[in-house]
């Protein structure tokens, strides 16, 4: 059986690579457009690979033997993630092309902006802990060096050392996992893991290792509280922000998903990606509406949605996790690179009059029947599809607590009878919407990736407070119109807006304001 095209995909880089190092300065020929097309035939190669893994005729390769061999594997999870980054790579470069023109360095942007695709494109593929180890440290290495693309600057210094420090105590962490592993199972293959896991129980170095899973990938996602480098990251150019954001930030949950049948034998574990993914999704979400800058409130958005990632991984919900992640990067990836004329666009709407502020009993109402259509919606797909878990509806309760923000605004006494309408169908579709991509993405990704497991007292006791955290920010937002004027809502904004200092205090502990990263 031939290895999937997809493995091929990094080595398409490697020449256009080779040249930039010949050619680091400015206007450096016809190097741009040749790095276009090698981030598009990097994107030509996974889609033959995705094709050739969903018919099963391609297999995955490997060098050395032991616990330090090299090896990329070939699967639908695998496949389906490269051919994703290969696809904002190469959206990335193309708008690269013109982004960067005339810029000092610009050969040399275009190798690191190609290097650390490389790198990414591996990580995803990797069959091996030490080839995941070994890509996480290269995307690091090249992606602080593009966070430096102007090395004057003292917030650029900044962001790359805090970048550095977190994300290479995540590989530490990594380090320390598969060498706990290895001396658990005798192996550090992929593949292999599971199955040896279903003869032996992870047992204390086991359990350890998995903790070390876990922290690398909270890390890796910016999570609280050490979320803050991924913040000033947008003293990079544009183009480094969209491959972040829409790519890299992304390695936590690609971890977890590699490695979900040893992180789900761990319940504390399970337990512990709910408490930080839960928190972080809502600490980003409200910081991000305090923010004014366009980038930075996009920043923000990813901190909030890698948690939400994390807390769909602590409920087992894998699937949705990995659809999570690529929906994500699509949007974000697009978010980023039309940025600027998003600012125009919003400067050109019309205003429209005050907003109806909706009564406490509007609110609950708003809640109420948001939750009954989502409660029809899941019976209907449950007597097509079969029952749905405790762990999926949980997250469409949670999912829904958003849409009823919206119908609140619908039921508001002055709310026209057209926005009530909107704002109905709205909760309808979501809900419609939620169920229709679980069902696909478990048809999709479903006989690789474990189920959701049933759920244990700890795990009730965590869905019940995530649904509770999550519906009690919602209600507090829809009534925020009746207490916005309050005084101690100035001060409260301000805090948000400065993300409660946390960032601060990370600056302080590793001397930031004081480091000079070269």
């Amino acid at each position: 059986m031939p290895i999937a095209l997809t493995m091929l995909a990094p080595l398409a880089l490697l020449p256009v690579i080779m040249l930039a190092i010949a050619r680091p300065g400015q206007r450096p020929g016809t190097l741009p457009r040749w790095s276009e097309i090698a981030a598009l035939t990097a994107l030509a190669l996974a889609l033959g690979g995705l094709v050739q893994t969903a018919m099963g005729a391609a297999s995955g390769a490997a060098l050395n033997a032991g616990a330090l061999t090299l090896a990329l594997r070939a699967d639908l999870v695998s496949a389906s993630v490269a051919t994703l980054v290969g696809f904002i790579g190469w959206i990335v470069m193309r708008y690269s092309r013109t982004y960067l023109d005339g810029e000092a360095r610009e050969g040399a942007f275009h190798g690191l902006m190609l290097a650390t695709l490389m790198a990414v494109l591996v990580f995803v593929q990797a069959g091996t802990l030490p080839t995941m180890i070994l890509a996480a440290i290269a995307v690091g290495l090249t992606l602080k060096r593009l966070l430096l693309f102007y090395p004057d600057r003292p917030e650029a210094q900044r962001a790359a050392t805090k970048f550095a420090v977190v994300w290479h105590t995540g590989d530490a962490m990594l380090v320390c996992a598969a060498a706990l592993l290895f001396a658990r199972f005798g192996t550090l293959d992929v593949a292999a893991l599971p199955v040896a896991l279903a003869t032996e129980s992870l047992g204390l170095a086991g359990t350890l290792a998995v903790a070390g899973i876990v922290i690398a990938a909270a890390l890796k996602t910016a999570a609280f509280p050490l979320h803050g480098w991924l913040t000033e990251v947008m003293e990079a150019p544009t183009p480094v922000s969209a491959l972040l954001h829409a790519g890299i930030i992304n390695a936590g949950g690609v971890l977890l998903i590699t490695l979900a049948p040893l992180v789900q034998a761990s319940p504390g574990a399970m337990a512990a990606l709910v408490l930080i993914g839960g928190l972080t999704a809502l600490f980003g979400a409200a910081v991000m509406l305090t923010q004014s800058a366009i980038k930075t409130a996009l920043a923000w958005s990813t901190v909030s949605q890698m948690g939400f990632m994390l807390l769909q991984c602590g409920l087992g919900l894998w699937t949705l996790a990995l659809l999570h992640i690529v929906a994500h990067s699509l949007y974000k990836a697009h978010a980023f690179l039309s940025s600027g004329g998003a600012v125009a666009e919003v400067a050109s709407i019309r205003r429209p009059g005050p907003v109806a502020a909706p009564s406490v009993a509007a609110v609950l109402k708003s809640f109420a029947l948001a939750l009954a259509i989502f409660a029809a919606i899941a019976a209907i797909f449950t007597a097509a599809f079969g029952p749905k878990s405790p762990q999926a509806l949980a997250l469409g309760a949670i999912l829904i607590f958003g849409v009823a923000y919206l119908v609140a605004q619908g039921l508001a006494d002055r709310a026209p009878v057209a926005l009530t309408k909107r704002t109905v169908a709205a909760a309808l579709a979501a809900a419609v919407g939620y169920f229709s991509f679980q069902t696909l993405a478990q048809a999709i990704w479903g006989a690789l990736l474990p189920t959701p497991p049933a759920p244990t007292d700890l795990e009730w006791a965590m869905l019940v407070i995530a649904v509770a955290s999550f519906g009690l920010v919602a209600f507090a937002q829809a009534l925020f119109p009746l207490w916005a004027h309050h005084p101690a809502t100035a001060g409260l904004r301000v805090h948000l807006a400065n993300g409660l200092y946390l960032n601060a205090l990370l600056d302080r502990a590793l001397g930031g304001f004081r480091t000079t990263a070269r």
